[in-house]
């Protein structure tokens, strides 16, 4: 194996033909420019050369690998025996047709980096990790994992140490844990701590450092630190869809961005066609991972909410619903409303078509055109193309009785045709648009609802005063209803694949927006049943998944939290009691952490004495309280000098509404007064939940009011 100073060198190497492969896309797409070719090529290359040139660019700052694997010469190593592979965030090459520098983090061969164990070595000799200060490789540590012929004992070290470092943990009897220089790495090795107990890698200092890093901006990606349950998710196959109940630090949402740039590598001419869409619960947590795809070199996958996937940029939001109206219009009843608003506009036909034509009169007897409607209705997936079908077959009806005379029924013919039986059919079947429908419908909702709603439940969503489109006050409730009116008009788009972070927040009516853009794709479902925190958060991943339009899905659980630390967790745990989820506790990855509770009688100065001793250790920020608190905090904090910022900006200290926590973490959580959380609405102790699992190193909760039961 290696030393320090070859790998340094290597290192080198590697830094050079990256940098030569950046000039070499630049220099692309200036030859790109005015290489003779038709105009959609040339905009296609340009495209792609102009985007590979910014991916590579983006690279410059970052080491160009973080892992090696050697394989053994036995033969469970297969076509690798005697082989060694570095990894990286992407592919690095110094020639064509020479084997690359470094391999792309999701190529098969990487796999067993992340999967390899003391009880499945996948013919995997030596695993190794590098510790790295920005661009410069400080050390390494290697894990020897046990060959199909050797006798794992005591003896055998498991982990080497870099130059100049120094180490504490448990291998296979054996040495500790490298660091690079002047540092000092605590963990264990194989079959010491951690989880190495249940086939996870031996813990060293580099990745235990790396998992537990301070965290100060937008989040990173993990590629360094994927652990087997978690890249057995990532690499699942396209046409899997899954659901991940994940407890709070579990990785789940890097999972699924990982999951992400793992399938455009592996299907990406099937999804640059069709796109994948990644919906977050709101902008700032968009805000936060919006650095982790562009870092594995993905520029291009869509980030949005759902409300903003909706036609929010059509119709504005001008109104906030009452809570009854919003958990009516959420209600998955509301699909069979509207669909019964949108078709009972349908007439059966009185009278027959007649269409004058020079001298003749072409004409469908009313029984016939009252069973083109029919018809029509029956088989048409959407009303648009009914609608469409009955005018189609109105003019065939037509064309077969001119042509029967001799008529010459061209194109323009068809044309004018079609323009004169429209008049009738829209007698039928009228053409309308979605908030047309809507408008009418919420001016009174009786007529498609009896049955279906309460007289109560109409009483809630009914405008007091009946209103047209343009001068409605719609509601971001209404943004979901419309969405399902215009699906019912006519189909749109669907990606190929669908990430959902979140997903125990949505509500049936945005599932079924969501289910309909990935009709005829896969989904990958993140969340927390006791994260749940809408009024029509659910509490079951089944009924959910079949709002979604995969009721096959597997659900899969990841129950040990990598950025949470034991402290936190054995609080946090207290309140799944009370929850009414049945989700696994949390264990945590990590034995550290801390937790401090004080009772106070000025909970702005407390708070403002909590983050100056906050600033004095690394990393970032959060004051997390109730809505109506924040202004206060904020000024508090402000008045004393200390400089702050809002969810979706970078700084070191954040004060964060409990609404908007959801997603974000940070390295020091102060949480402030617990009850008044709790009271701020229906699921308020799903909310504290959330608000005291965003500390990925210390949670100070501050209180003046008695703390709720579950934290006794």
């Amino acid at each position: 194996m290696r030393g320090l100073e070859e790998e340094q060198q290597y290192a080198g190497r590697c830094g050079d033909a990256l940098r030569a492969m950046i000039a070499g896309a630049r220099e692309n797409v200036v030859v790109g420019e005015v290489t003779w070719g038709d105009r959609y090529t040339a905009e296609r290359l340009g495209y792609y050369l102009k985007s590979l040139a910014r991916e590579l660019g983006d690279e410059g700052d970052s080491p160009p690998f973080f892992g090696r694997i050697a394989y053994g010469t036995d033969e469970s190593a297969g076509e690798h025996r005697g082989q060694a592979y570095y990894l990286g965030r992407r592919h690095i090459s110094d020639a064509i047709g020479r084997p690359p520098l470094v391999i792309d983090w999701r190529a098969p061969v990487s796999t067993a980096f992340y999967r390899a164990g003391t009880r499945d070595p996948q013919g995997v000799a030596v695993r190794r990790r590098y510790g790295w200060s920005n661009t410069t490789l400080t050390g390494y540590e290697d894990e020897h994992l046990p060959q199909p012929d050797t006798q794992v004992s005591g003896g055998a070290a498991a982990v080497e140490a870099g130059a100049g470092g120094t180490g504490v943990g448990a291998g296979l009897g054996g040495h500790g844990v490298g660091a690079g220089p002047g540092e000092h790495g605590v963990g264990a090795g194989l079959g010491g701590q951690g989880l190495a107990g249940s086939g996870v890698p031996g813990v060293g200092g580099i990745l235990r450092a790396e998992i537990e890093r301070p965290r100060v901006g937008p989040m990173r990606d993990i590629v360094a630190t994927i652990q087997p349950d978690q890249d057995e998710l990532v690499r699942a196959e396209l046409e899997q869809s899954i659901c991940v109940q994940g407890a709070p630090g579990t990785g789940k949402t890097a999972v699924g961005l990982h999951r992400a740039a793992y399938l455009l590598y592996v299907h990406r001419a099937r999804l640059q066609r069709n796109g994948v869409l990644v919906l977050g619960p709101n902008r700032a947590f968009l805000h936060y991972i919006s650095a982790v795809l562009p870092t594995l070199g993905e520029m291009d996958v869509e980030q949005t909410t759902v409300d903003d996937l909706l036609i929010g940029e059509k119709v504005k939001v001008r109104a906030t619903d009452e809570a009854e109206a919003a958990l009516v219009k959420h209600d998955g009843r509301m699909a069979d409303v509207l669909r019964r608003a949108l078709y009972g506009r349908l007439r059966a036909p009185r009278d027959a078509v007649v269409v004058p034509d020079s001298s003749y009169r072409w004409r469908v007897n009313q029984y016939e055109f009252e069973e083109m409607v029919e018809d029509a209705r029956a088989e048409a997936t959407a009303y648009g193309i009914g609608r469409e079908r009955v005018i189609s077959r109105l003019v065939a009806a037509l064309q077969r009785q001119a042509e029967t005379r001799g008529q010459n029924c061209n194109g323009v013919w068809l044309r004018k045709m079609a323009r004169a039986v429209t008049p009738a059919v829209d007698e039928a079947w009228p053409a309308v648009k979605a908030d047309e429908v809507l408008a009418e419908f919420l001016s009174d909702p009786s007529q498609a609802s009896d049955g279906i709603l309460s007289e109560r439940e109409q009483a809630a969503i009914a405008w007091k005063r009946s209103r047209k489109p343009a001068s409605a006050l719609w509601t971001a409730a209404d943004l979901v209803l419309l969405d399902e009116v215009s699906a019912l008009l006519g189909r749109g788009p669907s990606y190929g694949h669908v990430i959902i972070d979140e997903a125990q927040d949505l509500s049936p009516m945005q599932c079924r927006a969501i289910a309909r853009r990935s009709e005829h794709g896969s989904i990958t479902v993140l969340g927390d049943l006791a994260q749940g925190t809408t009024p029509w958060a659910t509490r079951d991943w089944a009924e959910q998944l079949i709002y979604l339009g995969k009721p096959e899905a597997e659900v899969i659980a990841l129950t040990t939290g990598y950025r949470v630390p034991a402290a936190v967790v054995a609080i946090t745990n207290r309140l799944l009691a009370g929850l009414r989820t049945k989700v696994p506790a949390t264990r945590s990855f990590r034995t550290d952490g801390r937790y401090t509770l004080t009772k106070t009688n000025d909970l702005a100065g407390t708070c403002v004495d909590a983050v100056r001793a906050a600033l004095k250790e690394e990393g970032s920020v959060g004051v997390i309280a109730a809505d109506d608190a924040i202004a206060d905090l904020t000024a508090a904090l402000q008045q004393d000098g200390i400089e702050t910022v809002h969810t979706d900006g970078d700084g070191r200290v954040a004060v964060v509404p409990a609404s908007l926590a959801k997603g974000l973490e940070y390295d020091h959580v102060i949480a402030v007064e617990p009850a008044a959380i709790v009271d701020a609405e229906a699921r308020g102790l799903n909310r504290l939940y959330v608000v005291l699992t965003r500390a990925v190193s210390r949670l100070d909760v501050l209180h003046h009011r008695p703390l709720p039961d579950e934290l006794g």
